[in-house]
């Protein structure tokens, strides 16, 4: 308890620092450039009590005991201080905001995260929840605070056919939906890069033709450009805020991070050290700063979380899930994504 209480203080004591000497991101600091250090304030909540953690996510509910992922905070370079995420001062701010994460099950991984970290600050608050298929829509009711999940894993259309499903590279009729809320965080990539079976479309439409196959990557920058040009001409950003959630790394090939003999994230139980990754960043999100580089107003904020979250081969559900076999693509709840909403809510 003494040492709990002295680190407490001790990250008390940088924060005020921070604060005295003009520490921020919009001062110089770079939020994703760091690395991962042990604090034994840490972890920001009790998972066991979150009432919002699908089982694919609930790793200390499905068995996994050693828990010093659960410990570790990330820690921007050159002194700068990433604050504490405060849920209630969250909530209070945004009161009768809407604000929806779009994408696959990592925007859910991150959705579920912010849920847990809000219900902790204010266990007592009232809420109502509606799942409607694959969408969920958490309300906490004393704020009017409204939080949304909307599953699209490409963010481009697909649509049934005669000739079966056609993945529709240049429509997004969702939009008309997501465009109406306060704040709005995308993410995709996955699924494009998925083969049959999972692959979810038979053709491909693109530039007026139908194709039954093209490149993944090229595939994923058309449907981002299109995403692109959507919230140029669709969204007000003047009342919307629009953030792009970098792409989450999986860990299946030790090799990436130094350990070649390594073929999974099973039994790994510490993050890589340093501040690099070996293998260096993924061309997903090469495309991603381009594309966004390429719009003709800087309206787009982009959630890098690629790095930080690539030092955290410690963080997958592995084997311990409520899903059969071995997961090194989604992230534990408590855990990486809590790091992603504090930087989220410090970018607000």
């Amino acid at each position: 308890m003494v040492k709990i209480f002295i680190e407490e203080f001790r990250y008390f004591l940088v924060i005020i620092l921070a604060v005295l000497i003009g520490s921020s991101e919009t001062n110089g600091c770079d939020l994703f450039e760091g690395n991962w250090i042990i604090d034994n304030s840490y972890p920001l909540y009790d998972s066991k009590a979150c009432p919002f953690i699908r089982s694919e996510f609930d790793c200390i509910k499905f068995g996994r005991t050693n828990l010093d992922y659960l410990k570790y905070r990330w820690q921007p370079l050159n002194g700068c201080v990433l604050p504490r995420f405060d849920g209630k001062a969250f909530l209070e701010e945004f009161k009768g905001k809407k604000i929806m994460y779009i994408g696959d099950s990592l925007s859910l991984n991150i959705y579920e995260s912010l849920l847990c970290l809000l219900h902790a600050a204010v266990p007592e608050a009232k809420f109502n929840q509606v799942i409607l298929r694959e969408n969920v829509i958490v309300t906490f009711l004393d704020y009017g605070v409204e939080i949304v999940v909307f599953h699209s894993n490409l963010l481009v259309d697909i649509e049934v056919e005669k000739i079966g499903r056609v993945l529709k590279l240049d429509s997004i009729k969702d939009g008309q939906i997501w465009k109406n809320f306060d704040i709005l965080i995308f993410n995709t990539w996955l699924w494009y890069a998925r083969r049959p079976p999972g692959q979810q479309w038979d053709f491909v439409e693109y530039n007026g033709q139908i194709l039954k196959d093209m490149d993944r990557v090229e595939a994923f920058r058309a449907g981002l450009k299109t995403w692109a040009k959507w919230v140029e001409t669709d969204v007000d950003t003047t009342k919307t805020k629009v953030f792009f959630q970098g792409t989450s790394p999986a860990h299946y090939h030790g090799s990436e991070w130094g350990e070649p003999t390594v073929n999974s994230c099973l039994n790994e139980t510490t993050p890589v050290n340093g501040s690099t990754y070996p293998s260096g960043l993924p061309i997903a999100l090469d495309i991603v700063k381009q594309v966004l580089k390429d719009m003709s107003k800087p309206i787009v904020n982009l959630l890098d979380i690629t790095k930080l979250s690539q030092l955290r081969k410690d963080g997958h559900p592995s084997i311990y899930s409520g899903r059969h076999g071995l997961d090194c693509t989604h992230w534990c709840i408590g855990g990486v994504p809590d790091t992603w909403n504090q930087i989220l809510y410090s970018l607000l």
